[in-house]
């Protein structure tokens, strides 16, 4: 862990000062100033104020126990095992099967799963997501993304204004000490890079948060079959407010934009194949066997002792008793 904070620090780092630099091609000295103090501010709000503001931005609604209780029963065995408080529960209003979880630390966390994810998955594969997402709490990921995706967001539309400032009415201005070839430099690169660190950060994680979450939840093959059932329908449904706001689509468990074509480089998530592989792996390290052997599917920690909130019931049944997210 220890090693982790380091790595977040320096990440977290790098991010600021290609800000601070990207405001001296800008506006110089006194740029590079305005620019600074803008990412401390940044980082500050971030820490206090992140879980609230995406939360918000996804149309996230908090249910209570009495709401969802196979879900909160669920999660309390999962929090159990990981040796974490309970976090409150959220709905995405979104039919696109996802989930993320929030927070600035594991007391004041946030776990939301979509609708989609809880028509389409099964108890076992609810419950690797979960775990996925518990994983990202324990490690303190959740504070790390928040903060990467609010400076490298701020960097893109930094660049954004500035190529719309060179296009009207910057002609007779003293850009920077870098003039104009600099600030056209800085417009460009800037942007990338501070993509490609969040994007770096984005994929070491997931794949610490895939191995724990599988740890968590005690059988690799639950977290797979999730991950495969995820990726393919988020390729076609979309998420209207990811596609709006694409600097977080990091935070779910799986890539929710639905662009095709898209180089791997700038990929916020690790490729799905070699998540499966990693996690075959760690269930042959657990002796559970590969992923496709039968002697996968092990006793579930969260069986339901009566039907889940989220399973499928018949049309009959489902017209006398709606879900809350129904």
């Amino acid at each position: 862990m220890p090693m982790n904070y380091t790595r977040t620090a320096l990440l977290l780092a790098l991010l600021t000062a290609i800000f601070v630099l990207f405001g001296a091609a800008v506006g110089g000295q006194t740029g590079m100033v305005v620019a600074f103090v803008i990412a401390l501010v940044m980082n500050i709000l971030s820490l206090w104020k992140s879980d609230s503001v995406v939360l918000k931005l996804f149309k996230a609604k908090r249910v209570s126990e009495s709401e969802a209780p196979d879900l909160y029963a669920m999660t309390r065995r999962l929090v159990e095992r990981a040796e974490l408080p309970m976090p409150k529960l959220y709905i995405l209003d979104t039919k696109q099967p996802n989930a993320f979880a929030t927070g600035r630390n594991p007391e004041n966390a946030s776990v939301a799963v979509s609708k989609g994810l809880l028509d389409v998955l099964s108890d076992n594969e609810v419950a690797g997501v979960v775990a996925h997402e518990l994983a990202h709490i324990k490690n303190h990921d959740t504070l790390t993304m928040a903060v990467a995706a609010t400076i490298g967001g701020a960097i893109s539309m930094m660049a954004q204004y500035m190529q719309f400032g060179m296009l009207f009415g910057g002609r007779n201005r003293d850009l920077s000490w870098l003039g104009w070839i600099g600030a056209l430099l800085a417009m460009i690169v800037a942007p990338m890079a501070a993509m490609l660190v969040q994007m770096a950060i984005s994929r070491s994680r997931e794949y610490q948060a895939d191995r724990l979450g599988a740890m968590i939840v005690g059988n690799p093959g639950w977290l797979a079959s999730a991950l495969v059932k995820i990726h393919r329908a988020a390729k076609r449904v979309p998420n209207m407010t990811a596609e709006r706001v694409p600097a977080a689509a990091h935070l779910f468990i799986v890539n929710p934009l639905s662009g095709r074509g898209v180089d791997n480089l700038f990929s916020t998530h690790p490729n799905i194949e070699n998540r499966i592989a990693e996690l075959d792996a760690l269930a042959r390290e657990m002796g559970q066997g590969s992923l496709e052997s039968p002697d996968v599917q092990r006793p579930s920690v969260v069986e339901p002792r009566k039907p889940s909130p989220w399973a499928r019931r018949p049309k009959k049944a489902q017209s006398r008793r709606r879900g809350p997210w129904s």
